[in-house]
């Protein structure tokens, strides 16, 4: 008896370790100073752009020093609502769980072909593991009200700039038999509350693919079919590709190098279809 008891205090203490030691891992690199913004810059140069979704966009990718390295130009929200400057990682809803996510890649590509006196607003609403229909009732998913949320960051963002448009990476929750064949008018609904909300009725909306990894694939693949079909309806929408990412050893999430690129992906498709 004492011999099992023995044996079950040494697993539980050996697999507090490796957890603790797992999540210095994923934070090592995470910043240990969050700067606020000391001059804000004029409404009519800030480029807002809400970041939704589930855990894809949260982020779940390893941050790299090189991701914490601040931009003037580029700017966030902490938990507190707060003007800050933009550091990995940006969202702030999953502490546990939250790793590298695009906003930031998205962001500087973007720089690279905007006029000069132009700053980005990254806005973060995404929580993993949200399904779209949790969106669309306004649902509290580990303790965020998704919606309400979003509107919330969505109005504080709109104090600081322009929301310009939003980044939307999500359906692995919904890749389900059952969900797929709904997912297309599931979208024109949600985003046209989105657009409700922000007060623009053509905001550009630009959707990612699902990974092409997935232990079920199939489904994966037919949902990414249906955001391909809901991209056919609203000319004010596009949707990059994610096919050639690697996962992060689960089989889900985006790699950081998948993060980083699904940033870049987002800012050309924007530049080529929206910055005219």
């Amino acid at each position: 008896m004492k011999k099992n008891l023995y044996l079950i205090f040494f697993f539980a203490i050996s697999h507090t370790l490796q957890a603790q030691e797992t999540d210095l891992e994923r934070t090592q690199y995470f910043p240990k100073i969050i700067e606020k913004v000391s001059t804000i810059p004029s409404k009519n140069k800030v480029w807002v752009f809400i970041m939704a979704g589930q855990s894809n966009m949260a982020g779940r990718g390893q941050v790299a020093p090189s991701d914490t390295i601040p931009n003037k130009r580029v700017l966030s929200l902490n938990k507190k609502g707060e003007l800050i400057y933009a550091k990995e990682p940006l969202h702030f809803y999953e502490p546990t769980r939250t790793g590298l996510d695009c906003g930031v890649s998205f962001a500087n590509r973007l720089l690279q072909q905007i006029p000069e006196d132009v700053s980005i607003l990254l806005v973060p609403t995404a929580i993993g593991g949200s399904a779209i229909s949790q969106w669309l009732g306004d649902s509290t998913y580990r303790d965020v009200k998704l919606l309400s949320n979003f509107k919330e960051k969505v109005a504080i963002g709109q104090l600081y700039g322009i929301v310009k448009g939003i980044l939307w990476h999500q359906g692995e929750s919904d890749a389900s038999e059952k969900r797929i064949p709904f997912h297309t008018q599931n979208l024109t609904k949600l985003f046209g509350m989105f657009r409700n909300i922000i007060g623009v009725k053509n905001l550009p909306i630009i959707l990612g693919e699902l990974g092409s990894y997935s232990k079920t694939n199939d489904n994966w693949q037919k949902l990414n079919q249906q955001l391909r079909e809901y991209v056919d309806t609203d000319r004010y929408s596009t949707i990059i590709q994610t096919q050639d990412f690697k996962h992060k050893g689960d089989d889900i999430h985006f790699d950081s190098a998948g993060q980083r690129t699904l940033g870049e992906r987002f800012a050309l498709a924007y530049l080529l279809k929206f910055n005219k």
